[in-house]
Order: structure tokens, then sequence, then C-alpha cells
């Protein structure tokens, strides 16, 4: 027993040093692969002191109480009628788990039921960035819905059922493709075979101009100022979007991306053929966003889920409710 504390204490040690690594940034940290191992680790121990420890703790218990049995039928016998024996405290600290357990064994059912909500079915983000304003602000609590677009493996990602196919004017969450460990929200623009045009800051899809209606200046409190802003429809429900006349409209240091052949760039701005089994996505802060038009398309597997709700925004609690 005393070579299993001295290795939970090792085990626990290196969680919270990988922990400690990735806030100070010694590490690029992966949280769903810590929650995966930390899932099976507290659900080994779970089993362990399920059909190992807490028995053999049972049997200390029982064994303790047989031996008071016995003592109290010696001393009747003996004619001794009142002895202090606390049995019961006795069998309790026999019983009690030891702390290396409460804290694996113990936090496996909350641990288990995070990574199965977070795996399969809704997993909370915050928003870092303007690029999806007017639709999401910085400091948005929202959720992702995991099974939309088919169930995945968590990790790995690997997808295990089919689902809905992402729809335009979808706000995706989708792993970063320069950098796949990073997670990004966008907008889907482009579904494969479409052809994506944004020239001189209009959006045409297959040669079809997305309708798009002007509606009054957004102010940008973080920014002290108004900006252009517009209501767009690209799939059924429309979404609101925001254009900074003074910005250019051409694409500034495009990077070198797969299937980049299947753009064409000028100085009116970029037209893009999507390939097959990606999808080209915009912000909806077109002149703050780096996106699509900067590195390329979203493949099928970077595909994380679709985001439909902001739970919270601890400085503005009217944002709370689902968007499109």
């Amino acid at each position: 027993m005393q070579m299993v504390q001295i290795f939970t204490s090792l085990l626990l040690a290196a969680f919270v040093g990988y922990i400690g690594a990735w806030y100070t940034g010694f590490i690029e940290g992966n949280f769903a692969l810590l929650l995966f191992l930390a899932t099976v680790v507290t659900g080994a121990y779970w089993l362990a002191e399920r059909f190992i420890f807490l028995p053999q703790r049972q049997r200390a218990a029982q064994a303790i109480a047989d031996a008071a049995s016995a003592r109290r039928a010696e001393l009747d016998r003996m004619g001794i009628a009142k002895v202090d024996l606390d049995v019961n405290q006795a069998q309790q600290q026999a019983l009690a788990q030891p702390w290396w357990l409460d804290w694996t064994a113990g936090l496996f059912p909350v641990i288990c039921a995070v990574f199965l909500l977070r795996s399969f079915l809704f997993e909370p983000f915050k928003i870092p960035s303007g690029s999806m304003i007017p639709t999401l602000l910085v400091g948005d609590l929202i959720l992702v819905n995991k099974f939309t677009y088919g169930v995945r493996l968590p990790v790995i990602n690997k997808k295990i059922t089919e689902g809905n196919k992402p729809q335009r004017g979808d706000v995706m969450v989708f792993r970063y493709p320069p950098q796949p460990h990073m997670d990004y929200i966008k907008r889907v623009v482009g579904l494969p075979g479409d052809e994506v045009a944004y020239l001189n800051k209009r959006l045409t899809v297959n040669g079809q101009a997305v309708p798009t209606t002007a509606v009054p200046d957004f102010f940008d409190a973080s920014a002290m100022r108004y900006f252009k802003q517009f209501e767009e429809k690209l799939g059924e429900q429309p979404h609101r979007l925001l254009n900074n006349a003074e910005a250019p409209a051409f694409v500034q240091g495009a990077s070198d991306f797969p299937y980049r052949d299947q753009c064409r760039y000028s100085i009116e701005g970029v037209v893009c053929k999507v390939p097959e089994g990606h999808y080209f996505m915009m912000g909806d802060n077109r002149d703050n966003s780096l996106d699509s038009r900067y590195w390329g398309f979203v493949p099928d597997a970077n595909i994380v889920g679709r985001a439909f709700f902001v739970w919270m925004n601890f400085g503005d609690l009217k944002r709370i409710g689902p968007f499109h």
C-alpha cells in the first residue's frame, strides 16, 4: 500500500507539473488529451477502490469487530462487566478512504461526466478576439454542439457517426489548419465545390451575390467608434457583419496553404474554388478577421462543432441567448 501511495503522489505531481508548464507557456497544452488521461487514470483507481482497496478495508474493519467480540466474550467469562472498547471509532478509521484515493477514485465520477459531456455533447469556449463582431463579442462564453456534424472520438477527432453536413451561414469551431492545437471560430461561407468570391467587399457564391442590406451602424465600445453594419443572408437565418470603408479590399499577406492554386488574388480581393472535403470560412468582422482568405480551407477532419449559444458574458448579461 505504501508503494501505491508513493506512485500516486508522483502521478498527481506529474499532472500538476503539466498544468503548471502549460499555464506558464513553457509547453503547448492539450486539454482534450489531459482530460482523457485524467478520466482513464481516475477510472482505474475507481475500479481498484471498488474491487481491491475497499474490500481490504472492509475486511480490516470486520477483523476489528471480530477481535472486539472475542475480547468481550473473554472478559465476560472473567466476570468483567464494564470495559471501554471504542470499536466504532476503530472501524471508521479502518474504513476511511485515504487522501490519495480521494484525489483519484473520488474525482472519477465528476471527471468522467465532464469528459463525456465535453467530448460528445457540448463544449464551452471563450471568444478571445473581435473577428466575429457583431455576432460574438470578446468575452462571450459560448456553447458548441459536438454532435450536429457527427460524433467524433476525443483527442484523435475521428468521426464515428455521420451527422449533418455543415451549411452556409453556420458558425463553426474548428482546429486552426496551420496550428491544429488551436481552436478558431468563423462562419461557413463556402461548401465543398463552391466558388467563393469576395471582391470589393461583396460576397458572391457560385456566381450569385449574397443578399446584403445596410442596417444602422454598430458602435464598438472597445474601439470607441462606429462601423458600417450590414445584414447578410447566407443560409436560412440572416446575420450581421461589419465593413470598414477605410480598409483596402485586397488581401494582404496570404500564406502558402494547401490548395492555394484554387484561389486567385487581385487588387479587388480573392476568388477561391473550395476543394472537396473542405470549407471556406470568414469572420463577420470582415476587415478584422484572419480567415480562409489568408490561411486557406478548413478540412472536414478539423471540425469541432457548431456554435449556437452564449451562456454568459460577465460584462453584459443581456448577451445570454442563442445566436445565428
